[in-house]
């Protein structure tokens, strides 16, 4: 069966981080050929619950209905200083012991801070938040610079649209990354970022001499298997390497070998999908990442499955679109 999301809903609701939960999980997508998720919004409170723009919201199910869920999606919360219903921190409480996924989108991290469920885990919230839920909560171990973060179950991240990020991690989680890279093609947004303090600045529009990084970059992707260092991408990108690299995170936001390791990986995990009969080993020699272990290390930094059950989710999914 498709995993099964719960969406939270409450008095004061954040209307564009509920809306990225619902566009994520609610809309059909029978253009990917696989069962989709299935989805009920949850009212934390009775209603009618009123929602950010003069909005008014009629929502079918209660707390009882996140007892069925898979995952979990708190998107935001009406105001940090205010403590959630004891009704909802134990609804919170019983799906984390029973080892459903909870996620939250900017704010909504600190109703899982008074359930308790972030003590001695990372976790992170909207940059303006940070400090108040270091200070208020001081056994979460909050994290700076980042979009989204998973810790034992449990996801958290940032500012609003950094929630879009995280909900497209949970997509690669479930189906695999070429899913949910065509659903960031449909969103019209990354597949995947990385997050940085590069991520708040403006960045200029490449100028028609950075043509060779463009250029050096479809390269590097048609020779993933090749050993690249930092010098040999500046040469090929005729460029010194100290001006190569900073020309270069000014144009992706990444480091060269950074980014290196994202295509390899995406690479990977494409051949996992599409070459069911290729051994792992190879797969990671083919990708440019040398061996098995080291596959499985950039897949874990990636916050994607082991290979092998990466691979084996692919196949299910198989059998469920057949």
């Amino acid at each position: 069966m498709p995993p099964h999301v719960a969406i939270l809903a409450y008095d004061g609701l954040c209307t564009f981080e509920f809306g990225c939960a619902v566009e994520l999980f609610a809309l059909e997508r029978p253009e990917l050929g696989v069962p989709w998720y299935t989805h009920a919004v949850c009212a934390a409170e009775p209603g009618p619950l009123r929602a950010l723009g003069g909005l008014s919201v009629h929502v079918p199910h209660g707390l009882e209905a996140l007892d069925a869920a898979d995952t979990i999606v708190i998107p935001g919360w009406r105001d940090v200083a205010e403590a959630p219903a004891p009704a909802l921190l134990e609804s919170l409480q019983r799906a984390c012991t029973r080892g459903a996924r909870i996620c939250t989108i900017c704010s909504g991290s600190f109703v899982l801070a008074h359930a308790g469920l972030l003590d001695g885990k990372r976790a992170t919230t909207h940059w303006r938040y940070l400090d108040r839920l270091a200070q208020d909560f001081p056994r979460v171990d909050v994290q700076q610079g980042v979009l989204y973060v998973e810790d034992g179950g449990i996801v958290t991240s940032a500012g609003s649209a950094a929630g879009l990020d995280m909900l497209l991690h949970l997509v690669r989680s479930d189906y695999g990354l070429e899913l949910a890279g065509r659903v960031a093609q449909r969103l019209v947004i990354p597949a995947h970022r990385d997050g940085d303090q590069a991520q708040l600045v403006a960045r200029p529009l490449p100028s028609p001499g950075e043509d060779g990084i463009a250029r050096l970059m479809d390269w590097v992707r048609e020779n993933l298997r090749t050993q690249h260092t930092v010098d040999s991408m500046a040469a090929q990108a005729r460029l010194g390497a100290r001006t190569f690299q900073r020309r270069f995170k000014d144009r992706t936001g990444l480091t060269p070998l950074a980014w290196l390791v994202r295509e390899r990986v995406s690479l990977a995990a494409q051949m996992l999908e599409t070459r069911p009969h290729l051994a792992i080993e190879a797969v990671a020699d083919l990708a440019g990442l040398g061996s098995a272990e080291s596959l499985r290390h950039h897949f874990r930094k990636q916050g994607l499955p082991p290979p092998g059950r990466y691979r084996s989710q692919g196949r299910a999914l198989s059998r469920l679109a057949g």
